[in-house]
């Protein structure tokens, strides 16, 4: 039986082991390990702009379309840096996972998608509990979801793959388009100023009242997920596709090559620009429609890095600590954020002036960052997982077991 994610991709390797001994393998391990801690980063670097809003989400989402004066240039190519970028990432990281699963269960001769669902339903369970108790925008639920469909999937044939792959990235698209073509022909005239949140429960409100409001406006806060479905499928499908071609092997050089080429040298110049210069009207086509390219990009940039360098290094460490306790690490970082920024906690969003959001926002990027790379430090000096990961792997192992036995007593 395999364990969670993070053992199956290398969690069980210590982060400074030199990677010379096996280099092919270890450096996958390492680069796997690396890539998760980076997503997780870098989704931060996307959230902490929602939770340094007065008004959370909401307020966040109605400032896309501000003029661009001052700061919010600098604001702009902040969040363009990372928007959609990590959120890709992960997905793709998620595919992986499924992937590597997938082949450990056939080296082991276990069917497959065989107790696969008592995971995907698990971490269903994780997301609705994130969801209403720590971030509106939380991601788990869908990957849950999409990982379910998946995992049947690549059941299927290569062929049939490749023809879920296209037909999921033909509709992506093809919804993308039509965005495209109604924000264009839309009448722009009203421009009837939102009200503001009154009463604020981001600023104002307790946690128990900002989760009653999350409850109440759940249909529009769990939009998201149901808009990238489609996407997503693809990138966990490309995800899994990538790693059986073999890109964090020596021999996927020419993958890695063209996948640099695309997201860096195409896809990257162009989000940037188009993010940055089109303002709010256009994240959807760049959040969804540029930034997963640039994810690719990523993933191949940090496979090359780890099978030319012989050792992790200090900042690898510190990443690979990060992506052992992914799970936990979505979860505390969202959770020390709202502490630092809403009402409930020390409310310090509402007290920041317009004009000194961006150097906050900032500012409490890089404090929620060095507390979530100490704390995984900390925790994994004494601890093979993280803690939420643990509890995960323990009901899993419980819920696993129980369908073992309930499967035997009605086979007899």
């Amino acid at each position: 039986m395999t364990d969670s994610i993070a053992e199956i991709t290398g969690c069980g390797r210590k982060p400074d082991q030199p990677i010379t001994p096996a280099p092919t393998a270890s450096a996958r391990l390492a680069a796997l390990d690396v890539l998760r801690g980076i997503a997780i980063l870098g989704t931060l670097g996307t959230n902490i702009w929602i939770l340094t809003n007065a008004e959370g989400l909401v307020g966040y989402l109605d400032e896309l379309n501000s003029s661009a004066t001052g700061w919010i240039w600098v604001e702009r190519v902040l969040q363009q840096l990372t928007q959609g970028k990590f959120l890709g990432l992960l997905t793709i990281m998620f595919g992986i996972g499924l992937a590597i699963q997938q082949g450990s269960a056939a080296r082991g001769g276990r069917r497959w998608p065989g107790s696969y669902p008592w995971r995907a339903g698990l971490l269903f369970l994780d997301g609705v509990l994130n969801f209403v108790f720590v971030a509106e925008f939380d991601v788990l639920m869908g990957y849950a979801v999409t990982g379910l469909v998946v995992a049947f999937i690549l059941a299927t044939s290569q062929r049939a793959q490749r023809r879920w792959l296209i037909i999921a990235a033909g509709s992506h698209i093809a919804m993308l388009t039509l965005i495209g073509i109604a924000m264009t022909f839309a009448n722009q005239q009203d421009s009837t100023p939102r009200e503001a949140l009154d009463p604020n429960p981001y600023a104002d409100g307790s946690f128990w009242d900002l989760v009653l409001f999350r409850l109440q406006h759940a249909g529009m806060f769990r939009f998201e997920p149901i808009f990238v479905f489609p996407m997503s499928i693809a990138l966990f499908l490309a995800g899994a596709q990538l790693f059986r071609a073999g890109v964090f092997r020596p021999e996927g050089a020419h993958i890695r090559r063209r996948l640099m080429i695309i997201g860096f040298v195409v896809a990257a110049p162009i989000d940037l620009a188009v993010g940055v210069l089109g303002g709010g009207d256009l994240l959807l086509l760049t959040r969804y429609g540029t930034a997963p390219f640039v994810a690719f990009g990523l993933l191949a940039l940090v496979a090359e890095f780890y099978l030319r360098r012989p050792r992790v290094g200090f900042v690898g460490r510190r990443l690979t600590e990060v992506g052992r306790t992914a799970l936990s690490c979505y979860i505390l970082q969202n959770l020390v954020a709202s502490i630092l920024c809403y009402g409930w906690g020390f409310g310090l969003a509402a007290h920041v002036s317009r004009d000194a959001r961006v150097p906050f926002t900032v500012g409490v990027y890089l404090a929620v960052a060095l507390i979530i790379m100490t704390a995984a430090h900390l925790w994994l000096r004494r601890f093979e997982r993280g803690p939420v990961e643990w509890m995960w792997n323990l009901s899993y192992r419980a819920l696993a077991r129980e369908h073992r036995v309930d499967a035997a007593t009605w086979s007899r």
